[in-house]
């Protein structure tokens, strides 16, 4: 108890910290079962029986399955598999792309489907590495539990994460989880004593809890959550040549296209700020007629300036064929400085009932509710270094909708059907079927544009332009359909799959950087396979995928898209467990989109083609007991063949690096 007391002294103050350097922000990254009944050690199991605490005796619930009567439990994860990989890049299977460096802004590698009816802020490129509400455990613990993780990921790339979770009392949780990373500059910087080599960092805190009356027929879940996400931009890195005039197409050392600030001038610089409230409770009337309201109240604030504005518009070093290579588009009016602040507010209700019934095994669940979204985005941008401009758009949505679930007295099948409509025309219709060998179904979503898209003003953009009489934004239309088979023979499981899109209306960035929406249709189709094969103690597993399209080109995916994993596992000297091998991964050459930080918007671009290599890491995993560690070379092939490659126009994939981790947990 000593130990977890002062590690909770230890927390507090890291976010504590956090939330001070916060304050100084310039304006302002998966069968029904009961719930469990565990207690705490001094109200449930004494500590003198020689009940040893453990994972076993932790277990946690998500939202998602209180919320459709499924009430699972679920214990920590103490295998091996993947804890070698740490970063974001990796934990989404390379389905999200960054700019090479940890806390650069992240977007999809493949087509993203909005999930969500409701127009959103727009501003997205940091949300990976943000806590997400849905996400969040809520425990029930006998003792005290602590999770401590800490990754040197090699090429001053560092996450610190410290989560610990306590029963109040048998039927009340409290817990919390904080992190922290930086990462330092790969390029454009004066060496290692330069002062602004610090690229990104970021705060993220989660403060949850949970609660069951004693006869369950009340329950409430409650998070908040903050995220402060800080980043100097540098807009890639500039082509070298040798002395003797060679090129350096892979400029590891080189200069980066926007210039860094210096004590008096502030240079490119991005800034994030989320504070999300979220609130889930129910009450059961009777197993088939229960109530439940859920609330979510969210602040999102998103800051970009830029003091060294004049440098990085008429910079000579930009040359390229003889002309002065701008970063920037034209600047409208006072060249000086460039600032902008987005903040959006959402207040948001739901009301719903919803229930269960069993019948021979089977059971059926439905849900109804009305939803209420109130909103207000806001952006304040300069005109001059000491004159603003301010614009906004407050909105109130509603919604009504109904879900329907069949699930198959096998406990392994299931069918599941949902609708939304909204007051404005916007509707979602999907359904699901699941069973031991197959998933498939579809969606259909006619959504808005982001409100970033629908309005936009700065001194270098802005959209709409009512000289050019454009017409206002349409919806967005997404129809997708999907299968995915599980087939085993004996110690191989394969899952080959197929994704279907048709997409109408898509709204997208030019190659300028300027909304768009292409009204013609487009349409992608994705077949897939996942393999894992298990040989004695030899793995080898991955997925691949291998995308077409038609239709206009406004849509930019590699063709194709390979991860393998080869492994080798042993037991060492009886207590050491190891899994040792390599992750490959690659990505067809094509154009990938291209960053402005200004908008905070990717950008279809036609000049530069990135990926086309294989990248090789080398790891081993290790535990011992309960405490998993792992030690691995990043970009371990780095020089054999080419001496890098580009990730995103720009920007280069992290040289070779030593990278070591340690996940603790504890439990008194």
């Amino acid at each position: 108890m000593k130990r977890s007391f002062l590690a909770l002294l230890f927390s507090l103050s890291v976010s504590l910290t956090g939330w001070a350097q916060q304050s100084q922000t310039p304006g302002g990254f998966g069968g029904r079962q009961s719930m469990p009944t565990s207690t705490t050690g001094t109200n449930g199991i004494d500590d003198s029986t020689k009940v040893i605490y453990g994972p076993k005796s932790t277990r946690y619930v998500l939202e998602d399955d209180i919320f459709n009567n499924r009430r699972k439990l679920y214990t920590l994860d103490t295998t091996m598999d993947e804890v070698h990989r740490f970063t974001y890049v990796q934990r989404s299977q390379n389905q999200y792309q960054d700019l090479g460096t940890l806390g650069t802004p992240m977007r999809p590698v493949f087509l993203p489907v909005p999930q969500q009816l409701g127009a959103q802020s727009g501003y997205y490129v940091f949300s990976p590495y943000a806590f997400q509400a849905m996400d969040v455990k809520y425990f029930d613990t006998k003792s005290p539990y602590t999770d401590m993780y800490i990754a040197l990921g090699g090429n001053n790339q560092n996450i610190l994460r410290f989560d610990m979770s306590q029963n109040i009392s048998p039927r009340w949780n409290v817990g919390f989880d904080v992190q922290r990373f930086t990462s330092q500059k790969q390029f454009g910087t004066s060496g290692t004593n330069d002062p602004y080599k610090l690229l990104a960092q970021n705060w993220g805190v989660v403060l949850h809890t949970n609660y069951r009356s004693k006869n369950d027929k009340y329950t409430l879940l409650a998070n908040f959550i903050n995220m402060n996400h800080s980043l100097d931009e540098q807009g890639g890195v500039l082509p070298g040549e040798t002395a003797d005039g060679t090129p350096i197409p892979y400029n590891y050392t080189g200069d980066s296209r926007l210039r860094s600030g210096s004590a008096a001038l502030h240079g490119p610089h991005g800034w994030e700020i989320r504070n999300n409230w979220h609130v889930y409770h129910q009450y059961i009337l009777d197993k088939g007629f229960q109530l439940y309201h859920r609330l979510d109240y969210q602040t999102q604030k998103n800051f970009y300036q830029d003091d060294t504005l004049r440098l990085n518009q008429d910079d000579a070093s930009l040359t390229t064929a003889g002309s002065v290579r701008r970063f920037y588009p034209t600047i409208l009016g006072d060249t000086s400085r460039l600032e902008q602040h987005a903040r959006f507010r959402l207040f948001e209700n739901q009301f719903g009932i919803k229930g269960v019934s069993q019948y021979k095994g089977a059971s059926f669940n439905y849900r109804a509710y009305l939803r209420i979204r109130n909103y207000k985005q806001t952006t304040l941008y300069n005109t001059s270094r000491t004159n603003y401009n301010e614009y906004g758009t407050t909105r109130t949505e509603t919604f009504v909708g109904g879900w329907l679930g069949y699930y198959f007295p096998d406990s392994l099948s299931r069918l599941t059907a949902e609708a939304e409509l909204g007051a404005g025309g916007s509707y979602r219709i999907q359904g699901q079927v699941e069973s031991k060998f197959l998933t498939a179904g579809g969606s259909y979503v006619n959504v808005e544009p982001t409100l970033l898209q629908e309005r936009f003003q700065s001194k270098v953009y802005v959209w709409p332009d009512a000289s050019k009489g454009l017409e206002p934004l349409s919806k967005r239309n997404y129809l997708h359909a999907y299968g995915k088979l599980n087939v085993g023979y004996k110690k191989l499981r394969i899952q080959p799959g197929l994704d279907y899109y048709l997409v109408k209306n898509y709204v997208y960035f030019d190659t300028a950087g300027v909304v768009q929406q292409e009204r013609s249709p487009i349409s992608i189709l994705r077949p897939g396979l996942g393999y894992h094969l298990q040989l004695g103690k030899f793995l080898i597993s991955g997925q691949v995928y291998y995308t077409v399209k038609a239709g206009p080109d406004v849509i930019r995916m590699p063709p194709l898209f390979v991860n393998t994993r080869i492994q080798y596992e042993f037991l060492y000297a009886k207590v050491l467990y190891i899994q040792t091998g390599i992750d490959l991964h690659y990505k067809s050459p094509y154009y990938a989109d291209a960053y402005m930080p200004l908008t905070q918007q990717f950008h279809i671009q036609d000049r530069q083609q990135v990926e086309g290599y294989v990248l090789a890491d080398l790891y081993a995993n290790l535990r011992i007991n309960r405490t998993r560690l792992f030690i691995k070379l990043t970009h371990a092939n780095q020089g054999l063949i080419t001496p890098g490659y580009y990730v995103a126009p720009d920007f280069l994939q992290m040289r070779r690096g030593f990278a070591f981790g340690v996940d603790w947990y504890l439990f008194d």
